[in-house]
Order: C-alpha cells, then sequence, then structure tokens
C-alpha cells in the first residue's frame, strides 16, 4: 500500500534513505530534516508480524513555481523488484500534478528505470542553478556522476 508518510514512519524513511547513501546511492537526510519535510513524502508499507513495515519511501521537493524534484526514493533490499519503486513514484507524480507543477525532475545514476516511467534526459544546465545548492553536502559534488532527468506533468 502506497500512502502519504506520518510521524510514525520517520524512522524507518531513516533508515533506508541511510542505507542507500552509506552506499552513496543517496544524499543522507537527518532525523529533524525528515520532520521538516515529511509532507513530501509518500512510503510504501507491508504487513508484517505485529503490523506494518516502511519498505519504501519516495519525495516530491518543490523547487519553484512550476518545477519539483524527486528525491530520496529507496526501496528496502527485501522488497527490490516488486515495482515499489515505480509505484512511489506514480503517485509523487500524481501529487505533482494536483499541485499543478509543469515538470519533475531527479537526478539519478539509475536512468533506465526512470526512461521506463516517461522521464527522459536532459542537460544538467537546463535545470535552475537552486536545484544543486544540496550538491555540498555530496561527497562526490566535484565527481558528480548523476544525470538530470525530467518528466512533464502537463500537456
Amino acid at each position: 500500500m502506497i500512502r502519504s508518510a506520518i510521524m510514525a514512519d520517520v524512522p524507518e524513511i531513516h533508515r533506508l534513505i541511510t542505507v542507500h547513501a552509506e552506499l552513496n546511492k543517496m544524499l543522507f537526510r537527518s532525523h529533524a530534516d525528515l520532520y521538516e519535510h515529511l509532507r513530501d513524502f509518500v512510503v510504501c508499507v507491508r504487513p508484517v508480524e505485529g503490523g506494518q513495515k516502511v519498505v519504501g519511501c519516495a519525495a516530491l521537493a518543490l523547487v519553484w513555481r512550476d518545477l519539483g524534484e524527486l528525491r530520496s526514493l529507496a526501496v528496502d533490499e527485501a522488497f527490490q523488484r516488486q515495482g515499489i519503486g515505480g509505484q512511489l513514484v506514480r503517485a509523487a507524480l500524481e501529487e505533482g500534478r494536483r499541485l499543478g507543477l509543469q515538470r519533475v525532475f531527479a537526478l539519478t545514476r539509475e536512468q533506465d528505470f526512470f526512461r521506463r516511467l516517461g522521464f527522459r534526459t536532459v542537460p544538467r544546465e537546463t535545470l535552475p542553478h537552486k536545484v544543486w545548492t544540496d550538491c555540498i553536502h555530496c561527497p562526490l559534488q566535484d565527481h558528480c556522476d548523476e544525470t538530470a532527468m525530467v518528466i512533464d506533468l502537463q500537456p
């Protein structure tokens, strides 16, 4: 089930992001940052003994009046290759449409995944300078190997 994140999800969202950040797949996010931006997140929960477990997350950050960024997309390794990542992206894009965004971008090393979801590669220089403010926190900032990809939400 995909749903909006709630306060109780933050420890599991943090765990998912930390696992991926330790592999240099994304930037670390602090608990404080996650609580502050919780409304940006959707999560995938699966039933486990005694309740539910957050097995995936994604965030849609608002960058400008017509532009959003898909970020912090992470799926628990035990639940990968089940379509959860695509479901999370589609849910985030639907929120972008609801908000009236024209485009959403992602910075990624997983171009094939995003291409299958309708994103296209664009020159990094076509994105606003504000997009790169998080890069100062990245250990790979001087040797970035991420590709900028964009999807148009409005015809």
